[in-house]
């Protein structure tokens, strides 16, 4: 069994903090919990069944991810990167559309925090894609 460095645990648990967001945010969009609006803390309730199904599907994704992290498989750092900076762009449009920096401040910094560590040399030697010589 490879033992697992304290980084590549760091990150499994906060791949599973944005798989438990994702699942909140898939509820919402069912209209089992309100949004609450953070300007005037009103509670809106919105169905939307598509968004529901994006976000469970995302949560599933961060929940394989996990996985993935928790055995050491070199090719989670890779889709954990990809995954990390998608969310990033994705942030950023919704930003540019108007919704207010407030409502999704918690994702981009986590998200930020995850590409800046799982950049650091130890994490990346944890899972073999340091430098390599040619």
């Amino acid at each position: 069994m490879k033992k697992r460095p304290f980084g590549v645990t760091l990150l499994a648990i906060l791949a599973g903090v944005l798989a438990a967001f994702a699942i909140l945010r898939a509820i919402q969009f069912t209209g089992l919990i309100p949004f609450f609006v953070t300007q005037w803390d009103i509670p809106v309730r919105g169905i939307s069944w598509f968004s529901a199904l994006m976000y469970g599907l995302l949560a599933w994704v961060y929940i394989w991810l996990v996985q993935m992290l928790w055995r050491v498989d070199p090719q989670a750092w890779l889709f954990l990167a990809v995954i990390t900076v998608f969310n990033l762009v994705m942030d950023f449009v919704i930003v540019i559309t108007g919704t207010p920096f407030s409502e999704i401040a918690w994702s981009v910094v986590l998200n930020a925090l995850i590409l800046i560590y799982m950049m650091l040399p130890g994490v990346k030697k944890s899972f073999g894609t340091g430098e390599r010589a040619l």
